[in-house]
């Protein structure tokens, strides 16, 4: 159940342009091309042969199969659909065959390339990831399957019960922005978080999680003041699904910055979310228009939050989303923050993928 953030005062003081409010909302996209779109990513991800893994599974990488499975299910009405697409299907009977395997299924990363043993991170990582997707979709059918339960009792098993970082998971770290650098383990325990509010039948409350559930929300408590905003918007997601891992201020404070971040257009930029010393391998300048990642995120987070699609903000963040939809492809535009890509690519379409999905969960958000 989420629990909404009042909306603040503060709020009604951003300076919007009137015209461009007044026009907000009065657009549309279209929900078959994203769909589409998100579809052929998600196949042509699970079928790539360098996410094939042990046991004729493949990876749940963070930037197509998770942000998928998180959006996929809110498009079904607007397609008329009864059930999870062929896709879909695909995905959850991969996440669950790894899950139901875990005690012999090899880890993602199992190397040590560069000197970087990677199994521990991939474990961890992947124990969050299967929960989330599992528990996205128990959410859609109201009831808390074995598997689920399962997924979550591994996700349990594997938190960190010790050391600087106690309460979140070990992670993958591939100095990759923004969901595998050295920023990311915060990241990863937010994901976990949501696993656990997403998860029906009240299970937040299921007493033999308490204890962890205060590590984790410690952990949230100790590491918050050094995390980049983006780091901060998905705890503020968490803190609706799950109240008490932040203090009323805390969200009010997390709002106000993401408004603040706001550019005239209406839109987000993705650099200007993440730590604000990340630079490209590849010493080329981040880009800095607004771009479908940094909005789509920002606007469902805030609605999240509680604030409304009526408050003014909000509005311009919907009508750049819906203005700035390639219809005929059916996705938003975004760019990697790690190195200049083609993004007409496969890899160059990675923050396309994301940036796609989390648009919809904006514009589709309560309907």
């Amino acid at each position: 159940m989420q629990t909404t953030i009042p909306v603040f005062a503060a709020l009604a003081l951003l300076v919007v342009p009137a015209s461009q409010a007044a026009s907000s909302g009065r657009g549309s996209w279209d929900s078959k091309a994203a769909a589409a779109y998100l579809d052929q990513r998600a196949n042509w991800w699970m079928g790539w042969p360098s996410s094939a893994r042990d046991h004729d599974t493949f990876c749940v990488s963070c930037h197509t199969a998770v942000p998928y499975a998180l959006v996929r299910p809110a498009l079904r009405g607007a397609l008329g659909e009864q059930s999870p697409s062929a896709t879909e299907e695909k995905l959850l009977a991969n996440v669950t065959k790894r899950v139901r395997l875990w005690s012999q299924v090899e880890p993602f990363y199992s190397d040590e390339k560069r000197g970087v043993p990677k199994t521990a991170e991939s474990r961890g990582t992947e124990s969050v990831l299967n929960a989330l997707i599992l528990a996205r979709y128990a959410a859609e059918q109201g009831k808390l399957s074995a598997d689920t339960r399962l997924a979550l009792d591994n996700m349990w098993a594997l938190q960190l019960k010790t050391g600087d970082s106690k309460g979140a998971w070990t992670w993958l770290n591939f100095h990759n922005e923004p969901w595998e650098a050295d920023d990311s383990q915060f990241w990863g325990a937010t994901l976990g978080a949501l696993a656990v509010g997403m998860a029906p039948e009240d299970y937040r409350s299921t007493p033999e999680i308490q204890s962890n559930l205060k590590l984790l929300g410690e952990y949230f408590q100790q590491a918050l003041p050094n995390q980049s905003l983006i780091n901060r918007m998905f705890l503020l997601w968490a803190s609706a699904r799950v109240p008490g891992m932040l203090k009323p201020e805390q969200q009010k404070a997390i709002i106000e910055e993401v408004l603040s971040k706001q550019r005239p257009d209406g839109g987000w930029n993705t650099s200007s979310l993440v730590i604000p010393t990340w630079k490209r391998r590849d010493g080329t300048p981040l880009d800095t228009a607004s771009d479908g990642y940094g909005t789509g995120l920002a606007a469902f987070v805030l609605q999240e939050a509680g604030v409304p699609r009526t408050q003014p903000a909000l509005q311009n963040a919907l009508a750049w989303l819906t203005h700035n939809q390639d219809k005929s492809a059916g996705l938003w535009l975004a760019y990697s923050l790690n190195k200049q890509r083609d993004p007409a690519s496969d890899v160059g379409r990675f923050m396309i993928d994301a940036a796609t999905s989390y648009s919809v969960l904006a514009l589709s958000y309560g309907k």
